[in-house]
């Protein structure tokens, strides 16, 4: 009965000991209990590790909300390319004209008087020359007319010019100069479109959109779709929705724009204590954290530490200001953990400001006190195998 007794208090202190040397070996929790990721006070100590040296950690405030979301804004077509209207069209090399002439009775220079048997003679005479195109020096030839420069001018232009030059040869001439094919004023539409084309360009103005229904529309969902302008120099993107929606962006189009239509599939991947931990794909127009907390379930009530949402993301080097200069930047980007405390109750302004971009990892670390009870979970199952040894031994 002694040796029992004996055996009972050595098993007691062998499982006290054993306890306090878990709790005493560990900063929060043991790091062999499973979990979703790391907790909050892990992830602040962590990023002045030497094995992830250089990733700042940054607390979201509205200001720096607002910073973001300012450099995130894509440029707007109205902002980079200059308001236009439709103007008439410029014939260019390669372009294919035809030249009608009417003369006044008595016409002679271009043909005899042609009789009509019911009315008679015409009082004028039409002659329609051959169709030509423009020379590469912008000329075309004219019968008493000689070279006529034609690059760079309007057909109405091109038409004073010749009467001019046949004044005094034909008797009241009056000249229509036709655009009979355009080789030169055309958009290029590619990309995400039913068929790519070319589009030819009329005084009429045609403009983004009608490039688009010229290539017969987008053939993914208009909320991913980003439409991109490319015009001299410049390069400019949009969302097609924002184009769409405000009217002013569908701007007019000149010769030689190259419109493409780009697939968007932009994403964040969220991580922890949420609703749903998953891959969430997002509109070309961008969302806000706060949008992105909401598609991803929100936050789990008895799990998560509302102190502990974190933001993964490789950042633009030049909008980080904080923290110490980080020398080797990944293709101008560098490390940065964004911290937000939604227990502060003017963090949920700060999040619909907070502009999540592509393949952002938001992750919602565990609260203390989720760990702790998985933690008293593990030791009452640990030690229930123990109490009942000890009541077996007590047995007579």
């Amino acid at each position: 009965m002694k040796t029992r007794q004996i055996l009972i208090k050595r098993l007691s202190l062998l499982l006290v000991l054993s306890f306090v040397l878990i709790l005493s070996g560990c900063s929060t929790f043991p790091g062999w209990m499973s979990s979703s990721g790391a907790s909050r006070e892990q992830i602040q100590q962590s990023h002045t590790a030497e094995s992830v040296e250089g990733i700042q950690l940054i607390d979201v405030n509205n200001e720096l909300a607002q910073q973001l979301a300012a450099a995130k804004v894509l440029d707007r077509f109205t902002d980079v390319y200059p308001t236009e209207v439709a103007s008439d069209y410029i014939v260019n090399p390669g372009d294919v004209i035809e030249v009608s002439v009417w003369e006044a009775q008595p016409a002679m220079l271009f043909g005899a008087v042609v009789l009509d048997p019911q009315a008679g003679a015409t009082t004028t005479r039409v002659v329609t020359f051959p169709e030509q195109m423009v020379t590469l020096n912008g000329t075309i030839t004219m019968p008493f007319a000689g070279r006529v420069p034609v690059l760079g001018r309007t057909t109405q232009q091109i038409e004073t010019d010749i009467v001019k030059r046949l004044t005094g040869k034909a008797n009241l001439p009056q000249v229509l100069v036709r655009i009979i094919q355009n080789n030169t004023a055309n958009v290029t539409v590619v990309g995400e479109v039913n068929q790519s084309t070319r589009m030819p360009l009329t005084p009429k103005g045609e403009r983004l959109l009608d490039a688009l229904a010229a290539g017969g529309g987008v053939n993914q969902p208009i909320n991913r779709m980003a439409i991109q302008l490319s015009r001299d120099n410049h390069t400019a993107t949009m969302p097609l929705d924002v184009v769409i929606r405000e009217p002013q962006q569908n701007i007019v189009l000149k010769p030689g724009d190259v419109i493409t239509a780009l697939f968007q599939p932009l994403s964040f991947s969220v991580l922890g204590a949420t609703g749903k931990n998953e891959e969430i794909f997002f509109e070309a127009q961008g969302i806000s954290l706060a949008q992105a907390l909401a598609r991803s379930g929100g936050l789990i009530d008895n799990r998560a530490d509302a102190r502990g949402v974190f933001v993964f993301r490789f950042e633009d080097a030049s909008l980080v200001t904080s923290g110490s200069a980080i020398e080797d930047a990944i293709r101008g980007t560098v490390p940065v953990v964004y911290q937000v405390d939604l227990r502060d109750p003017t963090s949920f302004f700060t999040i619909q400001n907070f502009p999540v971009q592509n393949r952002d990892v938001i992750y919602v670390a565990n609260s203390p006190a989720a760990e702790f009870e998985k933690f008293m979970r593990l030791l009452m199952v640990t030690l229930n195998p123990a109490v009942t040894a000890n009541r077996t031994l007590l047995l007579p």
